[in-house]
């Protein structure tokens, strides 16, 4: 089993307004609301690829209740520990020339809630997968991350952690399963600009000094590279066509190499790519058909 667990998932609005002009009243040309969450995504990906997976997190209100509605009609199995008060966070983005987004602070997370959490973590079994990604809601410890994988270290669950900076950093010593950096992010972990693939591999390593098993690193447009806990490294382009939604599409690649695993280091980068390339071209996230289609 694959558990995902987002702190501060979201329903995302998007409204589309072609000559959108600040100060004015503007109408727009098409709404979309979508479920949002970087663990929320990776769960959607894994259930269209037939993986088990349960979807963990915070929800409250109304639109937290429309939130796990959605997931349900989507076949997305959750288990959120639901708040009493507050509502789950709707970000809006405004679709125009250049995308403007407004992203909410969402509910306040009890002491009493976030024990309630622990309680359906402490539930995960040996073998299993438990997944944190995302941003740590201002109401929630610093260091929740660490916290966590404290807590269930030494029980046999495998952990992947998709997070920026000393988030990510702080983790490293509970040697996690998978990491999955961006260049972008990587050359902050760095601390340089990283333009090879010889300099990408480079300061991969020096994670994996740190602690991180397997080290997937997103390239974008170029595909990505995989340094594997045995040291080897794996290469591979990216899939698909002109990419119109990157939303997710790195939480599609976390979905596919987790998904794919099981089969070896190459097939897990290539599910992977396939994943994130078949979001990238999607209007949203991917569908199974999609994916295999990309696979061959």
């Amino acid at each position: 089993m694959i558990y995902t667990l987002t702190f501060n998932p979201a329903l995302d609005y998007a409204v589309y307004v072609p000559d959108y002009t600040t100060g004015k009243t503007n109408r727009s040309s098409r709404e979309q609301l979508d479920f949002g969450g970087k663990g929320i995504n990776v769960s959607y990906v894994l259930h269209q690829l037939g993986e088990p997976t349960v979807a963990l997190g915070f929800v409250a209100g109304f639109t937290g209740q429309a939130l796990c509605e959605m997931l349900e009609r989507t076949g997305v199995s959750c288990d959120f520990v639901k708040l009493k008060s507050g509502l789950t966070r709707i970000n809006v983005k405004i679709k125009c020339d250049d995308e403007t987004e407004i992203n909410a602070a969402g509910p306040e997370i009890s002491a009493d809630a976030l024990e309630e959490l622990y309680a359906k973590l402490d539930r995960i079994s040996e073998g299993d997968v438990l997944l944190l990604s995302g941003s740590v809601p201002s109401s929630l410890p610093r260091n929740i991350y660490e916290t966590i994988l404290s807590r269930l270290q030494g029980r046999g669950i495998h952990f992947a952690i998709d997070a920026e900076g000393q988030l990510l950093l702080n983790v490293l010593k509970y040697r996690p399963l998978l990491i999955k950096p961006n260049r972008a992010e990587l050359c902050g972990l760095a601390g340089r600009e990283l333009t090879s693939d010889v300099d990408v591999e480079s300061a991969a390593r020096e994670l994996q000094v740190l602690g991180a098993r397997n080290v997937l690193v997103s390239l974008g447009g170029d595909g990505a590279l995989l340094l594997d806990e045995q040291g080897s490294v794996h290469r591979a382009c990216a899939v698909g066509g002109k990419p119109i939604n990157t939303v997710g599409a790195g939480d599609s690649m976390v979905a596919g190499f987790l998904s794919g695993l099981g089969r070896g280091y190459d097939y897990a980068l290539r599910l992977g790519l396939a994943a994130g390339g078949a979001t990238a071209c999607s209007p949203y996230l991917a569908t199974r058909e999609e994916i295999e289609q990309l696979m061959k």
